[in-house]
């Protein structure tokens, strides 16, 4: 499973403490000699090489604060407001633990992706999707037989090239539609609009799914409240339906009521009865669901999202035999808000 080499990171960062703390037993050794011998050693020579160790060891020590920020590519394919998220979490944190490289987007001419990009100064990869299907002979980018799910590859190899000459150490799928493979190449976060920590008996996620469909399951379950999910994205076989949304929890956002506006559950259950298979219905519990889902941005997407990135980027988190580990303790994810400090969520 791809992490983002935290033990590396976490290894490198005590090679450097160790590193530090060395030198400063050796520089106090040398003051120490130095006010001894001070009759014999008072020369403006040895006075300077004490002065250049002593920056060398500031220099040393704000490497191992700063941690080498991250380099993170964000995709989005839509109004980039997680984007956005991301990006103004990452200019709001002194140091921050992760640097955007690279703006990315599947859909240059209906998202905002070139709006972002220019108002963050960053570098715009367009990877068109529809495009790159049209020009191999397909309308449409569904993964529903061999030869789409060819091309979709095909499509992920150019993706993942055209990212990593950023020299990205991992991505972010902020509103990011299509499914790809990088992630088996790439550690890949995303963001979904379900609390995903919640299982049937049999194991399985219940609100596991595309779009709104976790929302409206959720609200027809009687649930009280919603919460934002960010997992680390599984590579996908054929269609992709058993892999999504299966990848460690990495965070969970605080809970966000359900209001149903005056509406029974009787009512939307009718709703949902009433709907035929294959249409989309503009009907009481879509509206609903619509309406959760911008609340639930603001109030779960960009509050985790950013805050379980710059976790993730720091080498916080570790899997280990299918286990997820934060800071070294075995959790089933961890609860980010804005007021209070990163919550550990248990099995």
């Amino acid at each position: 499973m791809l992490l983002l080499g935290q033990r590396t990171r976490a290894e490198y960062k005590k090679f450097i403490s160790v590193i530090y703390h060395s030198f400063i037993k050796i520089a106090i050794f040398f003051s120490i000699f130095l006010h001894i011998s001070r009759g014999y050693l008072q020369s403006l020579e040895i006075q300077s090489i004490l002065s250049a160790v002593y920056l060398f060891l500031r220099a040393m020590k704000n490497c191992n604060s700063n941690t080498f920020p991250a380099r993170c590519a964000i995709l989005m394919s839509g109004s980039g407001s997680n984007a956005e998220a991301l990006l103004e979490f990452e200019r709001s944190q002194r140091p921050s633990a992760y640097e955007t490289a690279v703006l990315v987007t599947d859909a240059p001419e209906t998202s905002r992706a070139r709006e972002i990009a220019s108002k963050y100064s960053l570098p715009l990869v367009e990877h068109d999707i529809r495009k790159f299907y049209q020009a191999r002979g397909e309308d449409s980018i569904k993964l529903d037989c061999p030869r789409r799910r060819e091309i979709r590859d095909e499509w992920s190899d150019g993706l993942l090239q055209k990212i990593m000459e950023y020299k990205v150490n991992f991505a972010c799928f902020a509103g990011f539609v299509p499914l790809s493979n990088i992630a088996g190449n790439l550690p890949c976060l995303n963001v979904h609009p379900g609390d995903l920590t919640r299982c049937d008996e049999a194991g399985n996620r219940i609100y596991a799914g595309l779009h709104i469909l976790p929302v409206e399951r959720a609200i027809l379950n009687g649930e009280k409240s919603l919460r934002s999910s960010v997992i680390l994205v599984q590579p996908y076989t054929g269609s992709g339906a058993k892999e999504m949304d299966a990848g460690p929890i990495v965070g969970i956002s605080s809970p966000l009521p359900v209001d149903l506006e005056g509406h029974t559950l009787t009512e939307l259950a009718q709703c949902s009865s009433n709907r035929i298979p294959g249409t989309r219905c503009r009907d009481v519990l879509r509206e609903l669901a619509l309406a959760h889902i911008e609340r639930l941005k603001t109030s779960g997407d960009h509050i985790v999202f950013p805050r379980a990135a710059a976790d993730f980027a720091s080498g916080a988190f570790k899997c280990d035999s299918g286990q997820l580990f934060y800071k070294g303790a075995p959790v089933l994810s961890v609860e980010y808000s804005t007021d209070k400090a990163p919550r550990k969520i248990t099995l």
